[in-house]
C-alpha cells in the first residue's frame, strides 16, 4: 500500500510524559466526550494503514493481543486489514479480556482474523500492553516477548512497546517501529535512534493540545499519520 506520510520534526510541536497522556486521555473522555471506543477506533484505524505500507495481498500479519485497551486497538486494526484482504492472526497472550476488547475480538473474528500463533508471519504487531503497563512483568509474557523478538520480519508497537522501562529507556520488545497515540512520549525520544516513531491521529480536537501546551499536527488530516523525523 502507497502512503504519503507527512515528516515531522518534534520539537516544533511538544511532547508529553506518559502520565501527562494519561490525564489527556482522561480529559478527552470527560471533557471532550470522546468515547473510550471511537479513541480505540481511530488507534486501530492508525495501526491498520502504517501496517498495511509493510506488506502486500499475499502476506501474513500476526498481532499480539493483550487484554485490555491497547489490544482492542490492536483487534481494531486486525479488522480493518482482515477486511482489506490481508491474512491476519492474532496471538491472545490471556483468555480473559476486559469488555469492550471481547467486542472487538468478536468483530475481528467475525471479519475474518483468525486466533493461531504457529506460523512465521510478515509483520508482527506489538499491542499486548499499553501505557498503564508496570514492570517488572510476568514471566510467562516475559518469555512470549523473547520468543516475538526472534521473529525475521518488520515489528510494530502499537504506543508503549511492551516491557519499556520508561526511567532507563530499555526495552524488552524490540520494535522496528513505534506507532505512539495523539503525541509523542517524552520518555520514548530515548530510544529515538533506535526505531522509527510514527504518531497516530485519534480524533482530539485542536483545543485537547493547546490545553497541555503542545501545537496541535496540522498534518493529520493528510492521512491520520505522521512520523517525526
Amino acid at each position: 500500500m502507497n502512503l504519503v506520510i507527512p515528516q515531522i520534526d518534534i520539537k516544533d510541536y511538544g511532547t508529553l510524559s506518559i502520565d501527562q497522556f494519561k490525564e489527556l486521555d482522561y480529559q478527552s473522555v470527560e471533557k471532550y466526550k470522546i468515547p473510550v471506543e471511537l479513541l480505540m477506533e481511530n488507534a486501530g484505524l492508525s495501526l491498520a494503514r502504517l501496517t498495511a505500507t509493510y506488506v502486500n495481498q499475499t502476506s501474513t500479519i500476526l498481532i499480539g493481543v493483550g487484554p485490555g485497551h491497547n489490544g482492542g486497538g490492536g483487534l481494531v486494526a486486525a479488522r480493518r486489514l482482515a477486511g482489506w484482504g490481508y491474512s491476519v492472526h492474532l496471538h491472545l497472550y490471556k483468555t480473559e479480556v476486559k469488555p469492550l476488547t471481547a467486542i472487538q475480538l468478536d468483530r475481528a473474528t467475525a471479519v475474518g482474523a483468525i486466533i493461531l500463533d504457529g506460523e512465521t508471519p510478515d509483520v508482527f504487531i506489538d499491542a499486548y500492553l499499553g501505557f498503564s503497563q508496570r514492570l517488572p512483568l510476568p514471566t510467562s509474557l516475559q518469555n512470549i516477548i523473547h520468543e516475538k523478538n526472534k521473529l525475521n520480519c518488520p515489528k510494530i508497537s502499537l504506543d508503549i512497546p511492551t516491557g519499556f522501562n520508561p526511567q532507563s529507556g530499555e526495552l524488552l520488545f524490540t520494535p522496528d517501529t513505534i506507532l505512539t497515540l495523539a503525541a509523542m512520549k517524552t520518555e520514548l525520544l530515548k530510544i529515538f535512534k533506535k526505531t522509527e516513531l510514527y504518531i497516530a491521529d485519534l480524533g482530539l480536537p485542536h483545543q485537547v493540545y493547546t490545553d497541555f501546551g503542545l501545537n496541535p499536527f496540522e498534518d493529520f488530516h493528510m492521512c491520520g499519520l505522521v512520523k517525526s523525523v
